[in-house]
């Protein structure tokens, strides 16, 4: 079973959400709340495997950051209205697993949650067309393995232990790849290492993306286009089409 609360401060909107999950296979739904700080509570009471957190005035990048600082193994999802592109592309690099619309069909917003469960993501095809619409930099072996392990949020002590390396020489490889790529931080690298994610499993290039776009190495992970709903699931294996 997958535990699973919903963290809403719209009650009505959010019992009726909770009504459609209690009949999901394989969910057991926590206690919802209403704040944060009830969410926190929540965890040390019994913590969730996945958290649909709605998009709330208290949700910015340092409250997403404590997050998952806290619920390190959590899956976490944001239910939104609507959210602008730098908090999206923020909530990317913390790991958020998924950003949902609260106003697309249930079915739909079930299948977001049972993606994420199975190790998917799940995110606006809008917004994975924003990352594909940014240049390219073509990577050697050893800078993607760099990038990869920055998208995933290591500090550079973890990464020099990874590449069995002093940290301040971590340093240097950052600075020069940071001048390679043309970001000024490693937030900034991050959301490139997202993009790199998104379009490496192409060979040849998929319609309408430079070719040689599909042959910068680096992370893994493929995009399967939705239909005119305009979703999109990520999944971290094979492409498969999210059935729109």
């Amino acid at each position: 079973m997958t535990r699973i609360v919903l963290c809403s401060d719209e009650p009505i909107l959010a019992k009726g959400l909770e009504s459609v999950l209690r009949k999901v296979e394989g969910l057991e739904l926590l206690p919802s709340c209403r704040t944060l700080a009830g969410l926190m509570t929540q965890m040390a009471v019994l913590p969730p495997n996945l958290i649909l957190l709605d998009h709330t005035a208290e949700v910015t990048f340092t409250a997403l950051s404590e997050l998952r600082r806290v619920m390190a193994e959590c899956k976490i999802v944001l239910w939104v209205n609507s959210i602008s592109t730098e908090l999206a592309f923020q909530a990317m690099g913390l790991g958020v697993r998924g950003i949902l619309r609260k106003t697309l069909p249930t079915d739909l917003q079930v299948k977001c949650l049972q993606e994420v469960r199975a190790g998917e993501t799940w995110f606006e095809k809008a917004l994975t067309d924003l990352f594909l619409s940014e240049r390219r930099v073509v990577l050697t072996a050893a800078e993607s393995q760099l990038l990869d392990l920055v998208t995933s949020g290591l500090k550079n002590k973890e990464i020099g232990t990874i590449l069995m390396m002093e940290e301040g020489s971590v340093k240097v490889h950052l600075s020069r790849l940071f001048e390679k790529v043309g970001v000024k931080d490693r937030f900034e690298l991050a959301l490139f290492g997202l993009q790199n994610m998104m379009v490496d499993q192409f060979p040849g290039g998929e319609k309408g993306q430079p070719a040689e776009a599909a042959s910068t190495p680096g992370p893994r992970l493929a995009i399967a286009r939705g239909r005119s709903n305009g979703v999109s699931v990520l999944p971290s294996g094979p492409a498969r089409r999210c059935p729109c």
